[in-house]
């Protein structure tokens, strides 16, 4: 369950009563979607039907079964949701707004690159500031993937961006190669790899391009800074740097 400051409320008023319940903002957005996919005790703040939230009223068992056919919450809750409106306050709808245009920056630094320079990362800090130049304002009431594109028609003006992807072959030496491979796969699409006869590891990943930063990192961990990396341009292009 959530806990009641990061619920909203779902109202649907039928039959002359009022019936509430408390969900997390972005699970009631995708059950009235239909799109939602987890486990909804784990979304709602509370396992209740009710006629005022505020004050914790119930609405009578016998509204319950005319206007839904049980009085089963989890059956209900759903409903209450794609048949009625959800009720954001002006404080919850900011939180929302925040929330939604981090995860929309860190969702193009993750998969911009600059074209003009070598299709480099963007750093975060420049995203940020290029979106402070548009006129593009996140929608707290729309998933965040819905407003990538958007994103990124209002940002091509103010800077040179494309979302692209990079193949990476890696090489770690023998004393690193068990650990460090199996945290490597991990970090994108595992492409091929090979075990070569010292005991040492190549494997070519795939991911986000505005991740190269973080991978080379990632690499540097595992290997106390001894493999080699090179970009892979083709399939047989696996000789590291």
């Amino acid at each position: 369950m959530i806990s009641l400051d990061e619920a909203v409320t779902a109202r649907l008023e039928s039959h002359g009563e009022r019936f509430e319940v408390l969900v997390d903002p972005d699970a009631a957005l995708a059950i009235k979607r239909d799109e939602f996919e987890g486990e909804l005790e784990d979304v709602i703040a509370a396992e209740d039907v009710f006629e005022d939230a505020s004050r914790g009223d119930r609405p009578p068992e016998d509204a319950l079964e005319e206007v839904f056919g049980t009085t089963d919450p989890l059956e209900i809750i759903p409903e209450v949701i794609k048949r009625g409106e959800i009720q954001i306050t002006a404080e919850q709808r900011r939180e929302m707004q925040e929330r939604k245009h981090k995860d929309l920056v860190n969702r193009i630094t993750r998969n911009a690159v600059n074209p003009q320079m070598d299709d480099a990362p963007h750093p975060p800090e420049r995203i940020e500031s290029a979106l402070e130049e548009t006129d593009f304002r996140i929608d707290p009431m729309e998933p965040v993937e819905a407003q990538v594109d958007d994103a990124l028609d209002a940002l091509r003006p103010v800077i040179p961006i494309r979302f692209d992807t990079v193949t990476v072959a890696a090489h770690l030496p023998p004393d690193y190669a068990g650990s460090g491979q199996a945290r490597i796969r991990e970090f994108g699409d595992l492409q091929r790899e090979e075990w070569q006869p010292d005991g040492s590891w190549i494997g070519v990943i795939e991911f986000p391009a505005g991740m190269q930063n973080d991978f080379y990192d990632l690499v540097n961990e595992v290997s106390s800074g001894e493999a080699e990396t090179r970009i892979v341009k083709d399939e047989d292009d696996i000789n590291t740097r």
